[in-house]
């Protein structure tokens, strides 16, 4: 068990394009509150098996974020999404077989209400809260989570914390655009900064966050 267990977040969610404000969201969440995201985008390794990856993070973290949203198939004869629901099982079965793990809390997310139980029923009678697809109401689930089952106290209202995160998107495009304008006229300096900040990558994205969070 590593030094960061009681600390560390492991996020399971989607990582397509259009699920990543809220991902965004989440990690800005989670950062604020004072603990540490851990996610499978946080390093590239070629020479080690996601899977075994995952794992890792899965032991390395008492708290799990796991997003059912997008297991959904979305067109006739195509597969359900399983990686989310498998990762869920994975780190149930962390707390369920090892009282090393007993102490590990999850929030269990999903689009609208009711959606997950077309694909996984098990999880029936399991507090589940959906975000409406909306990365604002990810940011209040994600922090009423923290309130009632992680037990944080005196934690600012959802939507200063929101105004926070918005102030933060400024900033980072901000600095970004005031780095590249003189070398470019302002209409290239905007698309680039935009282009940076939509490929920029997760361990990037996390530092820009702590520095702004911090500064």
């Amino acid at each position: 068990m590593t030094e960061n267990y009681n600390s560390n977040v492991f996020i399971n969610c989607p990582f397509d394009s259009e699920y990543k404000p809220i991902l965004n969201t989440i990690v800005f969440t989670i950062i604020y509150l004072g603990y540490n995201p851990r996610l499978s985008l946080e390093q590239s390794d070629s020479g080690k098996l996601r899977l075994q990856k995952i794992l890792n993070i899965i032991k390395e973290s008492r708290f799990g974020i796991h997003d059912l949203s997008r297991i959904q198939a979305s067109k006739k004869y195509e597969f359900f999404r399983l990686n989310m629901p498998f990762e869920l099982g994975a780190d149930f079965g962390c707390k369920e077989y090892s009282s090393d793990y007993s102490d590990k809390l999850f929030l269990v997310l999903s689009s609208k209400r009711f959606d997950y139980m077309q694909a996984i029923s098990d999880l029936n009678g399991v507090d589940i809260k959906n975000h409406n697809d909306s990365a604002q109401e990810a940011l209040n689930k994600v922090r009423e989570w923290f309130i009632e089952t992680v037990g944080l106290r005196d934690i600012d209202a959802p939507l200063k914390m929101w105004y926070r995160y918005s102030d933060f998107q400024t900033s980072l495009f901000e600095s970004k655009f005031a780095k590249l304008y003189g070398e470019y006229d302002e209409n290239s300096a905007e698309k680039i900064a935009k282009d940076q900040i939509k490929n920029m990558t997760m361990p990037e994205y996390i530092d820009e966050l702590r520095q702004y969070l911090n500064g």
